[in-house]
């Protein structure tokens, strides 16, 4: 499968592929292509294995539309991914989670047991108490 035209709206990203269905994936996990410009998304190449947008440096494969069709962060991710004044790797050491594991959670490769999203909303909520306290 591949992408024949792409199109985005405040919130999601669209691709139209050549077996005739329409893709969509939230532009949450595009920080570059979200912060874009409407021009800056309109201009986008159609490459073998993906889409380039050459301005702002950002790529997704065609399996990419895929695998994101219609799968929106959940609440842990779109928390993480809207506050990018968290450091997602000093957040991982302090929580003693290797970097790369906690990455892919944020990013919705990988995704955490139960007991390890609670540990990460009570050191979000523990971070919010220490704010607060400032």
């Amino acid at each position: 499968m591949k992408i024949t035209k792409v199109w985005t709206d405040a919130g999601h990203l669209y691709g139209l592929g050549d077996d005739g269905n329409t893709y969509r994936q939230s532009l949450l996990w595009y920080r570059r292509l979200m912060n874009a410009t409407p021009k800056q998304q309109a201009n986008y190449e159609l490459e073998p294995s993906g889409v380039h947008w050459d301005e702002i440096d950002e790529d997704i494969s065609y399996q990419g539309f895929i695998d994101r069709n219609n799968v929106e962060p959940t609440a842990l991710q779109r928390f993480l991914l809207t506050h990018r004044e968290l450091n997602l790797a000093e957040l991982a050491k302090r929580m003693n989670i290797n970097t790369t594991l906690f990455r892919n959670y944020v990013y919705g490769w990988k995704t955490p047991s139960e007991e390890r999203e609670k540990q990460i909303w009570q050191m979000i909520q523990t971070l919010g108490q220490e704010y607060i306290a400032i």
